[in-house]
């Protein structure tokens, strides 16, 4: 009798962690499903802590037959981050996701470098910081700031994530830009 209790309250407590797993509130999904591109921020360093997990963050994203294609370059410099992001609060961090080749027909390579940013942009926000992706400034550092960041000529910066802190009250409810619904972007067949 005691083996078959002891069975059965076994079976509902992995059913419980079962189904608390498949939850909004799984602590692996929050910064999925609570995430937003943080548009201010408040001035304050991130730390050498924080930045390392970041960077974990971004060198376990998954690759194409494991090739790991991209290399970070983390801008602490100011002045060197204000030419990449003019308006840049002072703290913030950039980092710079660069691979060989021309950052443009290798599909592969694009996409082991977008996940590997969306890794770090992830991380930074599971750590209580503000992050944001952006795209647009790579024109600019593969035109003119390649030698200041240490990107070879043979490569290509792809994207970058800014990292800061964020004002007190900010969060993914008040800051947020709306989502398309699921209806509107998803087809089941």
């Amino acid at each position: 009798m005691k083996k078959t209790i002891l069975f059965f309250v076994v079976i509902l407590l992995l059913g419980a962690g079962f189904l608390s797993a498949q939850s909004a509130d799984n602590p692996a999904l929050k910064p999925i499903l609570n995430n937003f591109g943080s548009r201010n921020y408040a001035t304050g360093a991130v730390t050498k802590a924080e930045l390392d997990l970041i960077i974990q963050a971004g060198v376990r994203a998954p690759s194409a037959s494991n090739k790991q294609p991209w290399h970070f370059t983390v801008v602490q410099d100011q002045a060197l981050a204000s030419k990449i992001i003019p308006q840049i609060t002072d703290g913030n961090v950039l980092i710079v996701v660069s691979a060989e080749g021309d950052g443009k027909t290798n599909g592969s390579v694009m996409l082991d470098c977008g996940l590997a940013t969306e890794n770090m942009y992830l991380a930074a926000q599971a750590l209580g910081l503000g992050s944001r992706i952006y795209s647009g400034p790579m024109n600019t550092i593969n035109t003119s700031l390649k030698p200041d960041l240490g990107i070879p000529a043979t490569a290509s910066a792809i994207a970058l994530v800014r990292v800061g802190r964020l004002p007190a009250g900010v969060d993914v409810t008040s800051s947020a830009s709306p989502r398309n619904s699921v209806d509107k972007v998803v087809s089941y067949k």
